[in-house]
């Protein structure tokens, strides 16, 4: 992450929008664990949460996921960049498998196409927040403007 700005003006913006993606996957899994109460963990059948498929597995994940986002977010200190970033690959890759799994029977999670583009694109947003959250001294800003200025 060499080449993200340091101290961008708009990076509390982003780590506000860090902490509802993070607060979003939160409640998902929560209404998720609700609806899906008294099934079994990997579930696979009609069960839908704010229009994704869903069963208590992915609830649990959900839940997993926004938790280190929320984490992230309180804890700052560049903290929340390196979470967010690695949260975001991560997500990435699961909605590539999910979608790539979705009409088999490896579609342990329950998802439907909706379920991946969802994942998918909150991936990106996490991803950019981790992109233009960064923190740093005076110099590191400096430094980061006259690389840029040079590129």
């Amino acid at each position: 992450m060499a080449h993200t700005p340091v101290n961008h003006p708009a990076q509390p913006v982003y780590r506000a929008i860090g902490g509802i993606t993070g607060l979003y996957f939160v409640v998902f899994g929560v209404v998720g664990v609700i609806a899906t109460a008294g099934s079994e963990l990997f579930a696979r059948d009609e069960t839908k949460v704010f229009g994704q498929g869903t069963n208590l597995g992915f609830s649990l994940f959900s839940i997993l996921v926004g938790a280190a986002v929320l984490a992230g977010t309180v804890l700052g200190r560049n903290r929340d960049v390196v979470i967010n970033a690695v949260v975001a690959y991560g997500l990435m890759v699961v909605g590539l498998a999910g979608l790539a799994f979705i009409r088999t029977d490896a579609n342990i999670f329950n998802w439907s196409v909706t379920s991946s583009v969802v994942v998918m694109t909150l991936s990106i947003v996490l991803l950019m927040v981790s992109m233009y959250g960064k923190v740093g001294t005076d110099e590191e800003r400096d430094a980061w403007q006259k690389a840029r200025l040079v590129l």
